[in-house]
């Protein structure tokens, strides 16, 4: 299939590791001139070749800089993926174990990242009739199954996704939402991380959880997601070839969520 993405310019969020770096790869590969931003730029995200831009988009100044040297280096943007996920700021834990602070840096990173980032690539966005995908969670649809902060800041950020579409789709951008269910990712993979704090609760180890997770999770397909195969769907999604899909939800967990 020829999704007719070359010579297109793309930004990707959270591009240093899983499944951003997955994205950045892909489109790399369908000719794309890509901008990957994150926190850190981790050494896979250089050898991807794309243009890297260090930013805390968890504030409202890492938003600005970002879109401000995409058009400086890419003149102009066609495609964006909203894809900063977690990090430090998601633990485990319930509602009783969540305060403000908590509170406020998970909607700072989940929800108000993709907000800003997209209020300052708009106007580009307009004028190319350009494409946006949000990478949400079905953690969204089953509140139940995470931390209670990042599950409403996804929430929202499908919510968003939708609102947009219907505002700007008469003027040509296509806003889309993919939510991933469990992917093999640092946030899975790191002891340190989300997973391994899960783990440690659940009185196992990592390696424990890990091999349990598709049991515990009803995961239909019987294994974890993989990020390459979000990439494939959040390019395709981006991509000309899906032209009349927009204000949609996608989800790629393996059948985790059975309800319609």
């Amino acid at each position: 299939m020829d999704l007719r993405l070359h010579s297109k310019t793309a930004v990707v969020t959270g591009a240093g590791r899983g499944i951003g770096l997955a994205t950045v790869k892909a489109l790399t590969a369908e000719g794309v001139r890509v901008l990957g931003a994150a926190r850190t730029i981790t050494p896979e995200l250089t050898a991807t070749g794309a243009f890297t831009v260090a930013a805390d988009l968890s504030t409202a100044e890492g938003a600005t800089h970002l879109i401000e040297r995409a058009l400086d280096q890419l003149g102009g943007i066609d495609l964006l993926v909203n894809n900063v996920g977690v990090n430090e700021t998601v633990k485990p834990g319930g509602f009783g174990e969540t305060d403000d602070a908590d509170w406020q840096a998970v909607l700072d990173l989940v929800l108000l990242s993709a907000v800003r980032v997209t209020r300052a690539a708009l106007p580009s966005l307009i004028e190319r009739r350009g494409s946006v995908v949000n990478v949400s969670s079905i953690n969204s649809r089953l509140p139940a199954a995470g931390p209670v902060a990042y599950s409403v800041a996804k929430a929202a950020l499908t919510a968003l996704g939708k609102s947009l579409a219907e505002e700007f789709g008469p003027q040509g951008v296509r806003v889309n939402t993919v939510s991933p269910g469990v992917v093999r990712t640092a946030v899975w993979d790191d002891p340190n991380g989300y997973a391994g704090q899960l783990a440690e609760s659940l009185g196992t180890d990592l390696p424990g959880l890990l091999k349990s997770v598709p049991e515990r999770f009803g995961i239909t397909s019987g294994r974890i997601t993989e990020p390459e195969e979000v990439a494939a769907l959040i390019v395709f999604l981006l991509s000309d070839a899906a032209g009349n899909i927009l204000g949609t939800e996608h989800l790629i967990d393996g059948g985790t969520v059975k309800t319609l």
